[in-house]
This record gives C-alpha cells, sequence and structure tokens, in this order.
C-alpha cells in the first residue's frame, strides 16, 4: 500500500520550505525589533492544562494522547461497556497535543513567575493542533507565530501590537483589514438585554455574522435560550454603520448604561486614536460581531483578514486579564497576536508575493568538470560562503547539459563553471540563467554580481 499522511496535514518540499522560512524569517525579525525573545514549550502538554480553556467547542478539538502501556487498566468497565467515551477519555489520557500557544504560555510563566521580570515579552513559532474537519485554510497541524506581553495593563501594548500586525503584513505585501472589537463591549450587550449569564452563548452566536447571515444567527441566538425580545434588543447593535467612529458614538450610546460597556468603548477609542496617530497602512475596522470565539478574552479582540484572497483569518488576538489565574496566579494582565503561518503560507501563495531569494536556497552552482576541476571549484566556494552566498557544485562530473538541467529545475540563478583556463586564471565564467549573460570573473567579483542580483 502506498504510504500517505493524515488528512490535515502536509509536507513541505525545499522550495516550498524556503517560502515557508521567508515568513518566519520575517515574523521572527519584527517580532524582535519590537524587544520581544523567543521561548519554547513542548508539543503534548496535560490536559488538566488544556482542559476548559478554550471553551466547550475548542475542548472537542484537542487531540487527546492515549496513557503509555496498559491504558486501559484502572479505567472503568462500566464507561468501558456504556461507550461513555467523553468521561472514558479523561481516564485513558493524561496528555494532549497543545491546541495554541497561548494557554501554554501562561502555564510556562505561572511555573517560572520567579525567574521572569515583569513586564515579560514572548514570542513563539512552533506547531500546533486540532482535530479540526480539514478543509480549505484549515489544518490539524499547523504552525502559530506568537507574541505576548504579560505583567502589564498598558493599552499601549495594543497599539504595539497593531503596530506589529502592519509592519509584518507591509513587508509581506499582504493588504489586510485590521478588525477590532472589545469584550467588555460584548459583555455590555449581554447586561444591555438583561442576560449576562448568556454572554458566551451570544459571542459564539454573532461571532459568526459574517459567515451564515444576520437570520441564521437570530436563530442561533433563539436556540441557544434567548427571548424573542432580547433578541429584538440586540437588532440595533448589530446594524452598527459608518465610520469608525460613528460606530463608535453609536456604541456609547446604545451601551450608555452598561458600565463594562463603556469601558469597553473608551479602551477601543483610545488604542484605534494610538495607531491612528502612528499611521496604518492596513485598512483598520470596528466589528462589532467579532468575538473570536474564545473564552479567555476579557479586553480588546483583533482578527485580521486579506483583502484579495478569500480564505479565514490570517492573525488574531486579545487582551486576558485572567489567563494565569486558572494555574494559581491571579492578577496578572496580557495581550498578545498569533500569526497563521499556514494561511498566510496560502494568501503569498495565490497572490505570487515571493522574492526571489524566497524561491530557491541555492543562489550560484557549480559545474563539475572532473577532480583537479572540482578542487578549484570547492576552493572558490569556500571563498563564495564565507561571503555569504550560498553555493553548491554538482557531485558528479556528468555530462554539461544533465548538470545546466539541475541547475535549471532547482531554479538556480547563477552557474559558475571552472575548466582549465579559468583555473590558470584564478577565475570563473559566471552565467546569469535568466538573462544567458556570462563573464569571467574573480570569486571576490563575482560575490558583488550575486548579491546585486539578490537586491
Amino acid at each position: 500500500m502506498k504510504p500517505s499522511i493524515p488528512k490535515g496535514t502536509r509536507d513541505f518540499p525545499p522550495a516550498e520550505m524556503a517560502r515557508r522560512n521567508y515568513i518566519f524569517n520575517t515574523i521572527r525579525d519584527v517580532f524582535a525589533l519590537y524587544g520581544y525573545n523567543p521561548i519554547e514549550t513542548p508539543a503534548m502538554e496535560n490536559l488538566s492544562t488544556l482542559m476548559g480553556k478554550y471553551g466547550e467547542e475548542g475542548d472537542k478539538l484537542l487531540f487527546k494522547i492515549l496513557n503509555s502501556g496498559d491504558f486501559l487498566r484502572g479505567a472503568d468497565k462500566a464507561l468501558i461497556e456504556g461507550g461513555d467515551t467523553v468521561r472514558l477519555a479523561s481516564q485513558l489520557c493524561e496528555k494532549g497535543l497543545r491546541y495554541d500557544l497561548t494557554v501554554p504560555f501562561a502555564r510556562y510563566v505561572v511555573q517560572h513567575r520567579n525567574e521572569l521580570q515583569m513586564p515579560f515579552k514572548r514570542y513563539q513559532i512552533q506547531p500546533v493542533w486540532r482535530a479540526d474537519r480539514p478543509q480549505k485554510g484549515r489544518y490539524r497541524e499547523f504552525y502559530q507565530c506568537d507574541a505576548d506581553v504579560v505583567g502589564s495593563d498598558s493599552l499601549l501594548n495594543e497599539v504595539e501590537l497593531l503596530e506589529m500586525i502592519d509592519e509584518v503584513f507591509r513587508r509581506l505585501k499582504v493588504r489586510i483589514v485590521l478588525k477590532l472589537n472589545n469584550r467588555k463591549v460584548l459583555a455590555g450587550f449581554a447586561e444591555l438585554i438583561g442576560a449576562p449569564d448568556k454572554i458566551v452563548d451570544i459571542t459564539v452566536a454573532i461571532d459568526k455574522l459574517d459567515k451564515i447571515g444576520l437570520d441564521n444567527v437570530n436563530a442561533e441566538l433563539r436556540e441557544r435560550g434567548l427571548t424573542q425580545e432580547q433578541v429584538d434588543t440586540l437588532q440595533p447593535i448589530l446594524a452598527i454603520s459608518g465610520t469608525i467612529d460613528e460606530r463608535l458614538e453609536a456604541l456609547a450610546a446604545l451601551l450608555a448604561s452598561s458600565e463594562t460597556g463603556m469601558k469597553g468603548v473608551e479602551e477601543l477609542r483610545t488604542v484605534i486614536a494610538g495607531v491612528q496617530a502612528l499611521g496604518l497602512d492596513a485598512e483598520l475596522d470596528l466589528d462589532v460581531s467579532l468575538a473570536r470565539g474564545l473564552n479567555y478574552y476579557t479586553g480588546t479582540i483583533i482578527e485580521v483578514k486579506a483583502k484579495d484572497v478569500e480564505i479565514g483569518s490570517i492573525t488574531g488576538g486579545g487582551r486576558y486579564d485572567n489567563l494565569t489565574g486558572v494555574f494559581g496566579m491571579p492578577g496578572l494582565s496580557g495581550v498578545g497576536i498569533s500569526f497563521g503561518a499556514d494561511r498566510i503560507y496560502d494568501v503569498l501563495n495565490a497572490l505570487d508575493l515571493y522574492p526571489a531569494e524566497a524561491r530557491t536556497a541555492t543562489q550560484v552552482m557549480f559545474v563539475n568538470f572532473g577532480e583537479k576541476e572540482g578542487a578549484a571549484a570547492m576552493k572558490m566556494m569556500k571563498e563564495l560562503r564565507r561571503n555569504g552566498v550560498r553555493c553548491e557544485i554538482y557531485p558528479d562530473s556528468s555530462k554539461m547539459k544533465k548538470q545546466m538541467a539541475y541547475a535549471n529545475a532547482s531554479s538556480v540563478p547563477f552557474v559558475a563553471m571552472v575548466g582549465e583556463s579559468e583555473m590558470a586564471a584564478g577565475k570563473m565564467a559566471l552565467k546569469n540563467m535568466t538573462t544567458g549573460e556570462q563573464q569571467l570573473v574573480a570569486p571576490a567579483e563575482a560575490v558583488e554580481i550575486i548579491n546585486k542580483n539578490r537586491l
């Protein structure tokens, strides 16, 4: 049988890895530019760390790992016979693959609290896993690129994170819409209709507004236990439109009776004014239906959509004031963002936005004419590599046609030839594979030509 990989996962050959590394390196450079430091956490966490942090829907998407050895030993036989898989899983599985990087980060902060200088700014670029139904832009294994700062309530952090998002996509040349909301505004909605205990039901439903439309959202709100009167009271909120300032004014008028809601409006005003004063390349949008479906957000909510490709959100994040509280460290506020590298990869592929250096690892390939010529080429390659030029030599002295076909298939921009006459002159014949131009140059000149081609 032909080998395969699980649905929702992917192999990445060298050409694709060059593109992915371009994305990772771009994001990593921007994180470092803003003073964030890298950490890593294990692929698997204790299930007790993960469960209950992502809401009911998120818990269902956790990949659970069977205990080692005889995992059925000690399991309740009645649960096995009754087919109670949910309760049985808690007895058979003590560990799970991480669902995101934020909850493991919160665990890390609490576990290492005595070693950390607050505020603590970290970034993390690692894979996460979700037992989701695979579809376009939705994978079971994918990378997240997170930046978080904990130990500070300042909204300057939100402003800087939005700047970082803008800078990453400016460098990647992707046009984006940067959507904002605030969880306190959503809590204000729940207070307004007299159902503060229904905040999760309301946010899960209205977060689907873009996907399923207003009528279906209203139907789901009723299914989740809201009365028709409560659903009717929400309609003016869901219909808010106009400029960002007009939306803020409308929100303030509607939520005037909710202290929590008004605090959310003021936080939105502060963050929006902060980024507008600095200037953004991105289009900024205030979206009152934005909830992102995660229970741990308590303030600002951030989501990014690509303007030129139909795909889900490519970056998201927000403020969480009490996430570390579940690990025994209350009162520590944090805010963070997460870039969905796999979706960004799909966007850049769709728009063909990769620079030349992200298309191939090798900048110059040396032709192998034989033992002596190969040795001379190796010496020249050492000098090129010391000057940062990525190069390789064809390992066998095969026919020229075969070696050139290899260079073409690998999209190598330059080919260097060192024959007898070139050896005598201490030079190489350097051929530009795009223009066909060929010139006799010393290694130092080759470095200059190849690097100029990269710019």
